[in-house]
């Protein structure tokens, strides 16, 4: 019980929390390692290093293992059990997390570490709950990378209300207390500002621009396809944002809209029928008519249906969307 309670006080000490998804980096880990290390030389606060290695299949896992050693740093390393991918190894290192703060960027090298003291300091003097970084002079292929990046950031700022002009870099600094209430799911990692303004005001959300640095080693685990995929999360995050609380006003809106046309085709047919004495039978507009007030009864009902599972499950599943099959840190060998 005594060193439970050392190593608390020990986790509440902690300022900062760093958070690193990796994946199939190798070659990566070592020098990441190294150069987090050399950059928070200077960092006059107590901080973690977290790494989460996302069911690497290479020896990215036992490579950063041998910083394990390294008596000098604070490092814990989370072994998921398989891949789930960047959204939920990302969730786990924020579960993991202690320090006040928590700062995440890529395991790939691109993101630079010496932008993470400026950062937090930055995130204080302008009192935010989120700083997210803006890699200005990005050092990615343009046809492949940039543009599709710059179309999605103009949408989802429109669509979400949040405008910044990097969504994608994943270097950002939060402070512990807010990021902790947003559940990460699925590939939602890109649309953490988004979450974020629905716990915050946007107003406490900015951005600052850092450095950006080209891939040395591995390959990039995203491609063209990935536009296609941030157009789908972009629709969930629209629907989550807006109507997660009141599933019912989005369909109940649709079923009175088609509802209301329906009424108005089959009150015109009725007036064409008895009135004119017009054989309506064989018309098309009575199909679209019916088909329409059939949609209508549908959509109401299922919205009534959302809203009912919405009440049930309010408190929400708390189950995480990752499982963890060992810890390591510098005073375990595993735990």
């Amino acid at each position: 019980m005594e060193a439970n309670r050392v190593a608390t006080a020990t986790d509440e000490a902690i300022e900062l929390s760093v958070v690193v998804p990796i994946y199939n980096e190798e070659e990566s880990v070592g020098p990441l390692v190294q150069r987090i290390r050399e950059a928070m030389s200077n960092f006059d606060r107590s901080w973690e290093l977290i790494l989460v290695d996302d069911g690497s299949t290479d020896a990215t896992l036992l490579n950063a293992r041998k910083a394990l050693s390294d008596t000098g740093l604070r490092l814990k390393i989370v072994e998921l059990q398989r891949n789930f991918g960047q959204t939920a190894a990302m969730q786990a290192g924020i579960d993991t997390a202690v320090g006040r703060l928590i700062a995440t960027l890529d395991g790939d090298l691109q993101n630079d570490p010496r932008d993470i003291p400026a950062m937090v300091t930055a995130i204080e003097e302008r009192e935010l709950d989120l700083l997210v970084g803006w890699r200005k002079n990005r050092q990615d292929g343009l046809l492949l990378r940039k543009i599709p990046s710059w179309c999605a950031n103009y949408l989802i700022g429109k669509i979400t209300g949040v405008k910044l002009h990097d969504y994608g870099c994943s270097l950002k600094v939060y402070q512990a207390s807010i990021i902790k209430q947003v559940k990460l799911m699925g590939e939602m990692h890109r649309f953490i500002p988004a979450w974020v303004a629905g716990v915050v005001p946007s107003s406490r959300i900015g951005e600052m621009p850092v450095t950006h640095h080209a891939r040395q080693h591995g390959t990039s685990k995203y491609g063209i396809s990935r536009t296609f995929r941030v157009i789908l999360d972009l629709l969930s995050v629209l629907f989550f944002m807006r109507y997660k609380a009141r599933p019912g006003h989005f369909f109940g809106s649709i079923g009175l809209a088609a509802g209301g046309i329906s009424a108005l085709i089959l009150f015109y047919l009725f007036i064409d029928k008895f009135i004119f004495g017009n054989n309506i039978g064989g018309r098309p507009m009575l199909i679209v008519g019916v088909m329409l007030f059939l949609s209508s009864v549908q959509l109401i009902t299922t919205g009534i249906l959302a809203e009912m599972m919405a009440r049930l499950y309010s408190g929400e599943n708390d189950t995480p969307p990752y499982i963890v099959r060992k810890i390591f840190d510098t005073d375990s060998t595993g735990a």
